[in-house]
């Protein structure tokens, strides 16, 4: 306890000192929090952790340790200090919180209650989880620590103490800071201690709605109830962020932890997410019959990318009205419809089918002479939501590399709610030219050995 309260003097005076000056001295740069790596504006926003709950085990990384804004997520922290605190006696649910001119002044998302006005804890804890709300963020924050910049030092304390190495918090609500910065693998830390830490309270992030005052919030996590299994955790956006999401969803008594920053919608989002954790429990469930594979190896989605185009609106979980979504490699068309980004895999085969149509016919009719039929090895093309679109996929991979697959039995089936787009009938070679052909056009695929 001493010790533990000793590095927290160090941190709050590291932190005053901080804000006391725009010129950190080389004493404060060694705290390693507080020399955290700026975000370059040209690096990609996109990363993704998934993790085993239970183990802690890391499935699948992409950029997982890059500095990224965390936005609303960061009240995942606020939250664990406050269930640290009813745990130690130091607060309890019907605790008033009263609402200052600061916390009132907050930008949305919020309840938007006046200063001077009060809630409980309890009301407070549901705010968080469910409305995201800045301003009750600010509040706990004051209430917890005497002021949200205290507040803040103590949560990065916190976080250093679990192991988040590369985070740091200078507020309680993810609002725009360039100097609030975390990782993916840090929120999946994050994520992973509150379900094993404070159980009795992770109910509030499953929550899908809450009544304060007679008005009904909903949650922003529209993979609760969307997707089975899901029972958390929290979203986050701001405009610098782009769309983050932390979701842990249980299938066969396994439960996953998946982490998606930055990407370019709240839909792209939450189907980033689902694949991650769909592709997660497959995988798991082929371990366990023996197989040796991973998610990269089973993940058939590109991950999300493009510039993105957004009214200037509120800072925090909501719908982006009005979103517009530009491919880096295109000129925007006229207009987007629904299905302009359901699967880019699909896209980009449609979009480079229309120059090969000529050869299509000649490489379908020559394969029917190079394949070599009898053969027990697959070809996995993709994994859709969908079994219209894994046949699909189907059709324009077999019409666009007619010369590998023309005479190949393409199918589909369905595990884990899941549809795998494949082609039976190869022989070990002639899979692996199918396969490496795919490879060379940067589209993915998968070479399935009989058994």
């Amino acid at each position: 306890m001493f010790e533990r309260a000793r590095r927290l003097f160090v941190a709050l005076g590291a932190a005053a000192l901080t804000a006391a000056s725009p010129l950190a001295t080389s004493a404060q740069a060694q705290i390693p929090y507080l020399s955290m790596p700026s975000l370059p504006t040209t690096a990609p926003k996109y990363a993704a952790i998934v993790v085993d709950a239970k183990t802690g085990e890391v499935l699948y990384a992409k950029r997982a340790d890059s500095p990224r804004y965390p936005a609303s997520i960061t009240k995942i922290m606020t939250l664990y200090l406050a269930f640290e605190a009813l745990s130690s006696g130091r607060l309890r649910p019907d605790d008033t919180i009263i609402i200052s001119p600061r916390a009132a002044a907050q930008a949305p998302t919020k309840l938007g209650l006046s200063p001077g006005e009060s809630l409980t804890v309890n009301e407070a804890m549901q705010a968080l989880s469910i409305k995201s709300a800045n301003d009750i963020a600010v509040a706990m924050a004051e209430k917890l620590g005497g002021s949200e910049a205290r507040f803040a030092a103590m949560m990065t304390l916190r976080a250093q103490e679990l192991g988040m190495a590369n985070t740091r918090f200078v507020n309680a609500s993810g609002l725009p800071d360039s100097r609030q910065l975390s990782t993916a693998r840090d929120i999946g830390i994050l994520s992973r201690a509150v379900m094993r830490d404070y159980p009795q309270y992770y109910r509030l992030f499953s929550q899908q709605s809450f009544t304060f005052r007679g008005a009904s919030m909903n949650n922003h996590n529209g993979l609760l109830g969307a997707m089975p299994g899901v029972d958390g955790l929290k979203t986050g956006y701001t405009n610098a962020s782009g769309y983050n999401i932390a979701i842990s969803a249980v299938r066969d008594n396994r439960r996953l932890i998946a982490v998606v920053l930055g990407a370019p919608s709240t839909a792209k989002r939450n189907n980033n997410a689902e694949d991650l954790l769909l592709t997660g429990f497959d995988v798991m469930n082929r371990r366990a019959r023996g197989e040796q594979i991973t998610i990269a190896q089973n993940l058939f989605e590109p991950e999300p990318a493009g510039p993105i185009e957004r009214p200037s609106i509120e800072q925090g979980d909501g719908e982006q009205d009005g979103l517009r979504i530009v491919l880096a490699s295109a000129p925007p068309p006229a207009s987007f419809s629904s299905n302009d980004f359901v699967s880019p895999t699909r896209n980009l085969l449609r979009g480079s089918q229309s120059s090969d149509t000529s050869k299509v016919e000649s490489k379908k009719t020559s394969a029917k002479d190079d394949k070599k039929p009898g053969g027990k090895w697959i070809v996995q093309v993709g994994a859709f939501k969908s079994r219209s679109l894994a046949k699909e996929q189907l059709s324009l991979v077999e019409q666009r590399f007619g010369k590998h697959f023309g005479r190949a039995d393409g199918g589909t089936d369905s595990i884990g709610g899941t549809y795998r787009a494949r082609f039976s009938g190869f022989t070990e070679s002639s899979a692996k030219d199918a396969c490496g052909a795919l490879k060379a056009k940067k589209l993915p695929c998968m070479v399935v050995k009989p058994g």
